[in-house]
């Protein structure tokens, strides 16, 4: 069956071997690592070899494998230096802090290095981001002509074809988690993105269905359409609760705030239905992992990995290899 891991994004602020050692004790199977807060350098494990084999011991002595890098916090610079974000600040080194340039121009290099440090850990997928220089045109006022958003999406093509040129050279795959900020965040802007690219064979999707679903897009719908672009899945649930009062944009409440009209949660504790979604995993042939993410500011992290850990146990199901009238016989 396909293996269950722990995206480690959200835990960087414990060290790596006291993660593996935790996560482990759960009973995954592995990690999605993340590129910052110490679990992964990029540059190190682009070009050090005993790095690279210190870090995949931590996993072993662990019983743990590693089955992805995730560059989100890096791509993430690339498309929104053009529309240049102080946000960007929380994860960027400080003496490129205000110098848009220069973040585009490092991030670029970092990303390109991120195909070498999938090769060396022996995963050959990055989940990740591209940001996105028309973010801000989401709403189309002032008045927003076609024109910019083709130049837009031209943009992203121009900087990351290198990136992409460079995995597909070294068999890794680039996957985009759909995602708002980014320039694909839907459906359409999916479908747009892959057009632009002229469907590029290292270009597919990290499917997360919890930022599908309060857009009102049928995650399941999603995997049917792009089957083919489904390079890693996000195990991520989100409750969604139009009251009258709260909106789909958030109302500017923070995550976990029971005002808004949708929050992210731990599995089985929203409204995606994994069902769904495992079937067409399984109609895409897709037995790649499947990785839990934690964003539930209302469960405390260690008991709702656990227990998404013994959700996704139950719902990993294989498809049926007979069908279910075949052996009907007189």
């Amino acid at each position: 069956m396909r293996p269950i891991t722990l995206c480690s994004g959200q835990w960087t602020d414990i060290e790596l071997d006291k993660l593996c050692e935790d996560v482990s004790k759960m009973g995954y199977d592995g990690l999605e690592l993340a590129c910052w807060g110490g679990h992964v350098d990029i540059e190190k494990a682009a070009d050090d070899d005993t790095y690279v084999n210190e870090r995949l011991d931590i996993l072993k002595k662990n019983n743990l494998k590693v089955f992805a890098l995730s560059t989100h916090l890096i791509g993430q610079c690339i498309g929104d230096a053009y529309a240049y974000d102080e946000r960007l600040n929380n994860f960027l080194p400080k003496n490129l802090h205000g110098k848009p340039k220069e973040i585009k121009e490092w991030a670029k290099d970092m990303m390109i290095k991120s195909a070498k440090a999938c090769k060396n850990f022996g995963c050959y997928v990055s989940t990740s981001f591209m940001g996105s220089p028309i973010w801000k045109f989401w709403y189309s006022y002032p008045q927003t002509t076609g024109k910019m958003i083709e130049e837009g999406f031209d943009i992203i093509v121009r900087e990351f074809t290198p990136i992409l040129d460079e995995y597909l050279k070294l068999g890794v795959k680039f996957a985009l988690e759909v995602h708002p900020t980014e320039i694909a965040f839907d459906y359409y802007t999916a479908k747009k993105l892959l057009e632009k690219f002229n469907y590029h064979k290292a270009l597919g999707f990290n499917f997360d269905p919890s930022h599908l679903l309060w857009q009102g897009i049928d995650p399941a719908l999603f995997i049917r359409d792009f089957g083919d672009r489904i390079f890693h899945v996000h195990m991520k649930d989100v409750a969604v609760h139009y009251d009258g009062r709260a909106g789909v944009l958030g109302s500017h409440l923070e995550f976990g705030d029971l005002r808004r009209a949708w929050n992210f949660r731990s599995l089985g504790h929203g409204h995606v239905n994994f069902e769904e979604i495992i079937r067409e995993l399984n109609a895409i042939g897709y037995n790649g992992p499947l990785s839990v993410e934690w964003e539930d500011n209302g469960i405390e992290r260690f008991y709702g990995a656990k227990e998404s850990l013994e959700f996704v146990k139950k719902i990993n199901f294989a498809p049926s290899d007979i069908s279910f009238d075949a052996s009907i016989k007189n």
